[in-house]
């Protein structure tokens, strides 16, 4: 019976001894403030499209996003790491959808996304010129109407690009997703993943009511 305890305990801690936090953002610990996007920049992220329209704000140790308009933004950081990941574990809620996304109709909007992007080499956008190209990436979001687990394309990035709904919990629930990245990453791309190389959040809601509001809590991925 000892025995069997000693063998348990060495391949737990060997377990863990192979999980290594590649990547990890934490805002479970930050004061409140309504001047989050100046503290996001001074931790290396960079801000596109319309950012804004949208409000920023941190509350009890999470970072709300919100916008009142049809707009869009994406603001992410580079990752130096030559470490692949596994996966990835998000903390993370939805207060408010916006009305008329639905991904299973074509309408391709969501109230928060997760992007993590992988390797360097750049595909196409599908819009030649007019969208740059980018690496591969996986984003797993939060949304109102679409199946959980199912892949979905968006309008670009056809080619190198894949969005997972994990939940369709809204009203302010914090939620706890695990997001298995090797796994995803090999069947959609069908080869072995690479390594992280950038991370970002999404919000859209062009062609919806424009309201939305969603925060983050924290998101750590791990490698084997």
């Amino acid at each position: 019976m000892l025995k069997h305890i000693f063998v348990l305990i060495f391949l737990t801690l060997t377990l863990f001894a192979k999980e290594n936090v590649i990547f990890s953002i934490d805002f479970s610990q930050e004061k409140d403030t309504n001047d989050t996007r100046a503290l996001l920049e001074k931790k290396g992220f960079i801000f596109k499209l319309d950012a804004e329209d949208f409000t920023f704000s941190i509350h009890k140790g999470r970072l709300y996003i919100e916008t009142q308009k049809e707009a869009a933004v994406l603001f992410g950081k580079f990752v130096n790491t030559q470490e692949t990941p596994a996966y990835a574990l998000i903390e993370w809620g939805v207060a408010s959808f916006p009305k008329g996304a639905d991904w299973e109709s074509g309408n391709n909007r969501l109230p928060i996304g997760v992007i993590m992007v992988f390797g360097k080499e750049k595909l196409s956008s599908g819009l030649a010129f007019l969208a740059p190209k980018a690496p591969t990436f996986l984003c797993p979001f939060i949304g109102e109407k679409e199946q959980l687990g199912k892949p979905y394309l968006g309008k670009l990035y056809k080619k190198g690009g894949r969005y997972y709904c994990l939940s369709n919990s809204g009203e302010g629930k914090l939620i706890r997703s695990r997001f298995d990245i090797a796994k995803e990453y090999e069947k959609a791309f069908k080869k072995s993943v690479e390594p992280l190389s950038a991370i970002a959040f999404q919000v859209n809601t062009k062609d919806t009511d424009g309201k939305a509001k969603a925060f983050i809590q924290r998101v750590t991925i791990y490698s084997k």
